[in-house]
């Protein structure tokens, strides 16, 4: 089965796409999903609480804590992806986590309950690409697509492995870390997309320490995707209630930044 064509439109219009994150869980979650797609948001990124976050920094693990805490099941993510679905039928929604959460009851229940639930794609940080048969096959039979990390410390030669039954996008964490305030240097990302360009036809989305529109504008003038999630999360935390405006306040900063940054290389070019 092919993957939805939601996340194909995402990264073919003539802008990279801005990609964002929030945990399921947290605060007013359908609200402050509402904010990013109106904010401009072109792919959502949905966090699975877990109870070991090992990628994530202080401003995501936080989140996962006050999701659990909250009694957040894997049967509640789906239902606000199922209820996400209904509200925004075109925009593309991918779901970020753990193995745990979504093995344990056998890939193949995880990978029906994502395509009832109208998800994209999945992104499983800790399943590796040599053991892809643990999800990646149930997945793709149901036309969600596994969606595979490459990092600064992916050896030329083990790319191709990563690479190979990857679908949607290929995600491309800039720093060797967690996430949150750490940034790559605008060059080692500009070196690092090339290089996986240059080994695969999928788009590149370039994520961890992205917070600010000019670091996004700036990364957008050289991949088809920017990340964002720390950012957005704190101010679920900070905000609580009131997050939605806020969070549509700066996705609209950071979509602005996103889809215009090469108009903008372009226009001091021709000048």
């Amino acid at each position: 089965m092919s993957i939805s064509p939601r996340l194909s439109s995402a990264f073919a219009k003539r802008h990279p796409a801005l990609v964002c994150f929030l945990t399921a869980g947290d605060g007013d979650t359908a609200a402050n999903l509402d904010a990013l797609v109106e904010g401009g948001a072109d792919v959502i990124e949905l966090g699975m609480p877990f109870t070991d976050p090992m990628a994530d920094g202080p401003a995501i693990q936080n989140a996962n804590i006050r999701s659990l805490g909250n009694g957040t099941t894997t049967a509640d993510v789906f239902a606000i992806a199922a209820a996400f679905r209904q509200r925004h039928p075109e925009t593309p929604l991918v779901l970020m986590g753990y193995a745990n959460p979504m093995i344990r009851r056998g890939p193949e229940w995880f990978a029906d309950r994502c395509e009832t639930a109208g998800v994209d794609g999945v992104i499983c940080v800790d399943i590796p690409p040599e053991e892809d048969e643990a999800l990646g096959p149930a997945l793709r039979s149901a036309g969600v697509a596994p969606i595979r990390l490459a990092t600064p410390t992916t050896h030329t030669k083990r790319l191709p492995a990563v690479i190979e039954g990857s679908q949607g996008f290929l995600y491309y964490v800039s720093v060797a870390g967690i996430t949150g305030k750490q940034q790559a240097a605008q060059a080692s990302i500009e070196e690092a997309v090339a290089r996986l360009k240059a080994a695969t036809d999928l788009p590149v989305a370039v994520g961890f320490g992205v917070r600010t529109p000019e670091q996004a504008s700036a990364i957008a003038m050289v991949a088809d995707g920017v990340v964002v999630g720390s950012a957005l999360v704190e101010l679920v935390a900070e905000h609580g209630s009131d997050a939605p405006k806020h969070l549509k306040a700066l996705t609209a900063s950071l979509a602005n930044a996103v889809h215009n940054a090469r108009k903008a290389s372009q226009k001091e070019e021709n000048a």
